[in-house]
């Protein structure tokens, strides 16, 4: 396994691994036995970077969420895994009722639901302490100030090391952490987008975004982030949902439109070169970039995960990123 840093206070920032290992479905599509088994080869492997959320998977049953937490929980003390292993969630997309969902009942991001939430997720993670803990998504209805106040002063009590922001508008993540500098409070410093490959329309609205997509890593996030170097880019969903690989996974609509055939056309001849997958050669296109990015994905089997491992030792050529970076 190969580690990168993650913060820059020396009290909070973390060693972590390259790969990341989602476990949205956890506890919940995924058996728990089976979650167990991706978890113990994650963590034999070198592995130490675990993503979840407070309202993972709420919408598999119409509940609120927590079953990914939970299973964590479970397998941490089952286990015996101390703070050697990095478990990232996230809160303000929690639905506030069973049967609703974070695009018409949002738990948000006031300070008082920032407290009460990370309490929450602390006790079904069984740890004193939240390693890094995101804002899911936008809440336009609490001032920006409150929010910022609220995350830094779990950091402050010594309940939150890391703090970071996902599926927002970039001026506001810029606007967040000014308010922040300004206090001289922290503000994010990891940055969770999805982002992969294959490149997709913006432009395309949602029930959460209706003016097109917010939670994609597009050119301005990452000008953003060549800009500031102390952040990190968490690129979830990097291998679409299986789309890359398995015939029976169709590309998302997104991904429907000219530039797509040519850069999955330089992605075959890539894994053709190298022997590998056309998923490894994606997270490895990820991990050795020059603008360096921790990919996030999930595994629901531990031969899907082994298949992604082998991706950090994937060495791709200076010709075949040229190729890669160029496609369009």
């Amino acid at each position: 396994m190969k580690y990168r840093t993650i913060g820059t206070d020396p009290r909070h920032r973390r060693e972590v691994s390259v790969l990341a290992l989602g476990a949205m479905l956890f506890g919940s599509l995924t058996d728990e036995q089976t979650s167990f088994a991706v978890l113990d080869r994650y963590v034999e492997a070198g592995g130490n970077f675990i993503d979840t959320s407070d309202n993972y998977a709420f919408w598999t049953d119409g509940s609120q969420g927590g079953h990914s937490e939970e299973l964590l929980g479970r397998w941490r003390r089952s286990r015996g895994v101390g703070d050697e292993v990095v478990i990232a969630t996230k809160l303000g997309a929690r639905p506030l009722a069973p049967g609703t969902s974070y695009t018409d009942n949002a738990e948000g991001l006031s300070a008082k639901v920032i407290r009460e939430s990370a309490e929450r997720s602390r006790e079904r993670l069984g740890v004193q302490k939240l390693d890094l803990l995101y804002a899911h998504i936008d809440d336009h209805g609490v001032p920006l100030q409150e929010t910022v106040e609220g995350f830094a002063a779990l950091v402050a009590e010594g309940t939150v090391g890391l703090l970071g922001v996902s599926n927002q508008a970039i001026w506001r993540v810029e606007r967040a952490r000014a308010l922040a500098a300004a206090a001289s409070l922290p503000g994010y410093e990891v940055l969770q987008y999805q982002h992969s490959h294959l490149r997709p329309r913006f432009d395309m609205p949602s029930d959460l975004f209706p003016d097109g997509s917010l939670g994609h890593a597009g050119a301005e996030l990452l000008g953003y982030l060549r800009s500031e170097p102390a952040l990190t880019l968490v690129a979830y969903s990097p291998l679409l949902g299986g789309a890359y690989g398995r015939a029976d996974k169709p590309l998302p609509p997104d991904y429907d439109h000219p530039g797509t055939p040519a850069r999955l056309a330089v992605l075959r001849e890539v894994a053709r070169e190298t022997g590998a997958s056309v998923n490894q050669v994606v997270l490895a296109w990820q991990m050795g970039a020059e603008l360096p990015v921790v990919p996030l994905a999930g595994a629901s089997s531990v031969a899907q995960l082994e298949e992604n491992l082998a991706a950090v030792d994937l060495e791709l050529s200076a010709e075949q990123r040229a190729r890669l970076d160029a496609a369009h």
